[in-house]
């Protein structure tokens, strides 16, 4: 090419670039809706199942491929898709695997817009959405027409653990697809690819990667991982079609706190130990629940599928039947440390307050009755904690 004049031309195809390829801590940040081929043979010899198809922003970049790789290896998958939120990850599972007449199951204890988009799925498409106890594997009772299991790994409020072992053995004798929802386990309190002697594998798992990847309680993003080459591509194909794309500055920013995920894992996870202990000894609570507290439910289930017994840095507590909600609502108000918010996985300590009745459809016999409060742990120390809510107790004393 000959040399450019015209300034304004220079400005666009900028004819002056320093070196492109240098080692850094941090992977380069790729910008990209469109991708430039480098001729018409890049252009027509690619097809989108290859396994870095680089054609447009939206089939992904080096910064969203690395991203989506590196979430793979950490949840023990090989295939990842990167989605805008957990929930947007969750409801392509269900558009890419359900159609008319077609039935799925979910645990009673199911995050509570998943439920939404699978009762939306039903008004529209006849999809049928049935309801099993995720402790009890006998509740799980799939016919001709199943094609997908959810499950969660503790329910996400409050907390049971699943019989995870039981219930996946049941859906591969059956040929029914499995998909966790592995955002509390984030793919280090276990390997949802391998997680029993008998190397039991869920087909998929989606992850909020907002939550724990993230760290900073600032990004929004989600992920299905799984081990399938075909599963993927169907999920490709389909994340394709409906236009779900990612910010690269969003997936620099998880990559960048990957590196330390596990630290803040394992310290939430510490402290949410102390504090539970500490919260059995109040009083005002008729239950507290966490999967490593042997009375909690799903304990069990818990002890033998995490490693090392890891757990995330959520406990729930069920106050006495006498504080009604409004006395409840007084006690949030007063904390002062903990931040009225959904999410966890961030630095601030979060709490969010439930009326389990409301929330479930089959009879909870394993939980008490009265006002469910949900405290998410973030990165305070623990006795600052600790006296957050013995002063917030003060105004039910």
């Amino acid at each position: 090419m000959s040399k450019i004049q015209n300034k304004q031309t220079c400005l666009v195809h900028a004819p002056r670039k320093a070196p492109q390829y240098i080692e850094t801590v941090q992977p380069p940040l790729f910008r990209a809706s469109t991708i430039i081929f480098k001729n018409t043979d890049a252009l027509f010899n690619r097809h989108w199942t290859d396994a870095y198809d680089y054609s447009y922003g939206t089939h992904g970049t080096p910064t969203t491929f690395t991203l989506a790789d590196n979430i793979a290896q950490i949840e023990g998958g090989q295939h990842s898709l990167l989605t805008p939120s957990g929930l947007s990850a969750i409801n392509l599972v269900n558009s890419c695997f359900l159609s008319h007449g077609d039935e799925v199951w979910v645990p009673d204890n199911i995050y509570g817009p998943n439920m939404e988009h699978l009762r939306n799925l039903h008004q529209r498409y006849g999809i049928e959405v049935k309801i099993y106890n995720a402790l009890e594997h006998e509740s799980f009772q799939p016919t001709s027409k199943t094609k997908l299991l959810w499950l969660e790994a503790a329910g996400s409020v409050s907390l049971e653990f699943p019989d995870l072992k039981r219930l996946v053995r049941k859906a591969r004798q059956s040929g029914i697809l499995t998909a966790l929802d592995n955002t509390w386990g984030a793919g280090l309190a276990f390997n949802a690819f391998d997680f029993s002697d008998e190397h039991l594998s869920v087909d998929l798992t989606v992850h909020a990667l907002t939550k724990y990847p993230s760290g900073g309680a600032d990004i929004l993003m989600g992920s299905v991982v799984t081990r399938d080459r075909k599963l993927y591509q169907q999920l490709f194909r389909m994340h394709a079609i409906q236009g779900i794309s990612i910010s690269g500055d969003d997936a620099a920013q998880i990559q960048r706190s990957l590196a330390h995920m596990q630290l803040r894992y394992q310290q939430q996870s510490t402290n949410t130990i102390v504090l539970l202990n500490w919260l059995k000894q109040q009083p005002e609570f008729v239950q507290v629940l966490h999967p490593a507290d042997e009375n909690s439910p799903g304990h069990q289930y818990w002890k033998e599928t995490c490693i090392d017994k890891q757990s995330a840095g959520l406990v729930s507590v069920i106050f006495k039947p006498e504080y009604d909600l409004e006395s409840v609502r007084k006690f949030c108000d007063q904390l002062r440390l903990f931040k009225l918010g959904f999410s966890w996985g961030g630095p601030v300590s979060l709490v969010m307050l439930y009326q389990l009745k409301e929330m479930r459809t089959l009879e909870c016999t394993h939980l008490k009755e009265g006002v469910l409060v949900r405290f998410c742990i973030g990165l305070e120390a623990v006795d600052d904690l600790i006296t957050d809510i013995q002063q917030a107790l003060q105004v039910l004393r």
